[in-house]
């Protein structure tokens, strides 16, 4: 008995860390800008090669591998569908006997044939979705045709579990405002993905073991 609860045990503390987290995952981690140019790669007393190249209207927006942006999440879904059908027909048919002759022996109601037939149904489906917050992410590269690549994290780390929010995604600076904000709704194959672990995120899920026979069972 001693030989098969200590295996249980191994597998039930290892599930309880899992979700933990010491800092941003690799995927997620922040873009360190490029290492600054010597002078003798063309700095002036106003040009600096190093600062990579930015428009004079540009200001202080951010347009280089490593700036900071703010994304706000202002996502907002929702689809509805339903639909309905309904069908009824009946007929009738009868035949009236004659009173004299081999066919009297028939009744009226012997000959009278009806029938009725009808259909009804209708289905719903309902989805609505909302998050609304902000994360700040980090331009991770830059393309020719001027379009960037931001990926960025959130973590926090509550007394009940950890909350993370992570983005990545494609922007234009043109969409970029002066503050360095931009609409989560302007961000073009965007991955937004908002989970957490914990005590609490556990207990809204199903066990493995209860995963193991919901996978199984027939009904």
């Amino acid at each position: 008995m001693k030989s098969l609860l200590l295996p249980l045990c191994v597998i039930a503390l290892s599930g309880c860390f899992a979700g933990s987290s010491d800092g941003p995952r690799p995927g997620f981690a922040p873009t360190i800008a490029p290492a600054a140019a010597s002078l003798s790669q063309g700095n002036g007393a106003i040009f600096q090669a190093a600062n990579g190249y930015a428009a004079l209207t540009s200001g202080a927006r951010a347009s280089r591998i490593g700036d900071v942006l703010t994304i706000q999440l202002v996502e907002r879904t929702s689809a509805v569908k339903s639909n309905s059908a309904a069908t009824n027909r009946s007929g009738e048919f009868g035949l009236t006997p004659p009173t004299t002759g081999p066919l009297a022996l028939f009744d009226p109601s012997d000959v009278n044939i009806g029938g009725d037939q009808s259909f009804s149904g209708s289905g719903r489906a309902a989805q609505a979705n909302s998050l609304i917050g902000e994360i700040s992410v980090t331009i991770a590269e830059i393309y020719p045709n001027g379009t960037m690549k931001v990926k960025g994290e959130k973590l926090l780390n509550l007394n009940r579990g950890e909350e993370y929010i992570q983005m990545t995604g494609i922007v234009r600076a043109a969409d970029i405002s002066t503050d360095n904000r931009i609409l989560s709704s302007r961000v073009a194959d965007a991955r937004i993905a908002y989970s957490g672990s914990g005590e609490i995120a556990r207990a809204s899920k199903q066990g493995w073991l209860q995963k193991f026979f919901s996978a199984i069972s027939p009904f």
